[in-house]
């Protein structure tokens, strides 16, 4: 069998207009590299024609290959199942809509080639309203800030990998915007270079504005992944000792409150407040021992996919 020397993944959902130009601009650029590679299709539950073009294309190229979800699993989980199909050494994964440019593909192979392991890519010049845009660039600075990654562009789906990083790489959810910071937690190295961002060509963007949210409790999800994920009980321990503290302090006030000036406690809230900083602050702790517990279970083999294929062609 021939070895896959790159694998170029692209997650795909309701873009039946895009896929037979972009496959044709891949192929003309993946031709000029003289790799051995394959195009693999991540079909996210489409309810047009998508799949049906992808068939079409891959009936005349043996290396197009395509897994599709019986629905919308989301990007994370459509990345997930072409990261676990991919055989290349190398992995470059892209949007289907036509706005990310092929020809920036020899660049992405050249700044990887200098001691990198993740590059990224920076849509500079973005193609979009300005509404997006604006939401992007506060994003991608507030998660600059909070994971100490300096890059612009968080979430351009324009990145190449190393097969050795996307074999480590455990996405879900909408942590798929954050893979530089993941991949800078784990100890990769990671850097970035300006793309070119083409306009969208046909349809509309799949982008809403509930996403920004949902991307909001990711990133501090993200934050405490790369804080206390191998020691959640730093986290909730140290919480639960400043509350036994402040429950203990409050306690030793109250008692002074009664003998030394001889108020009755039923004339104060400060013994119940002291109950509670006390019952609060030892959950904290058993709450960090769970979680403790818990990533033991995480570290476990065997977990399953939380996507469902329905077809999969040319594998």
């Amino acid at each position: 069998m021939e070895k896959i020397e790159l694998s170029i993944l692209i997650p795909v959902f309701n873009e039946e207009e895009s896929i037979n130009e972009l496959f044709q601009k891949l192929e003309a650029v993946l031709g000029r590299l003289n790799k051995t590679y394959e195009i693999i299709f991540i079909d996210d539950g489409s309810t047009d024609k998508t799949l049906d073009v992808i068939k079409g294309i891959g009936l005349g190229s043996g290396r197009i290959r395509a897994v599709s979800f019986r629905r919308n699993f989301g990007k994370s989980a459509a990345l997930m199942a072409g990261f676990e199909h991919a055989q290349g050494d190398l992995i470059i994964t892209m949007d289907g809509d036509l706005q990310d440019d092929s020809e920036e593909i020899p660049r992405f192979l050249e700044k990887l080639g200098q001691n990198y392991d993740l590059v990224v890519g920076w849509k500079a010049r973005r193609q979009d309203p300005i509404g997006k845009r604006t939401v992007s660039r506060i994003f991608n600075m507030l998660t600059a800030m909070l994971t100490g990654v300096k890059i612009h562009d968080f979430n351009c789906c324009f990145k190449i990998f190393t097969k050795e990083l996307v074999q480590n790489l455990k996405i879900h959810g909408e942590l798929h915007r954050y893979i530089p910071a993941l991949a800078h937690w784990q100890g990769y190295r990671v850097s970035e270079i300006e793309v070119k961002h083409n306009a969208r060509k046909y349809g509309k963007s799949k982008y809403g504005f509930s996403r920004l949210f949902k991307g909001f409790l990711d990133l501090i999800t993200v934050k405490f992944i790369m804080s206390y994920l191998t020691r959640p009980i730093h986290f909730f321990g140290q919480a639960g000792l400043i509350l036994l503290f402040l429950g203990g302090a409050l306690g030793i006030i109250s008692l002074i409150l009664k003998f030394l000036f001889n108020m009755p406690l039923s004339s104060s809230q400060l013994p119940l407040l002291t109950v509670f900083m006390i019952i609060v602050g030892i959950q904290f702790i058993l709450m960090g021992l769970l979680a403790e517990i818990l990533v033991r279970i995480y570290y476990e083999p065997g977990r399953k996919s939380f996507y469902s294929v329905r077809e999969k062609i040319n594998f």
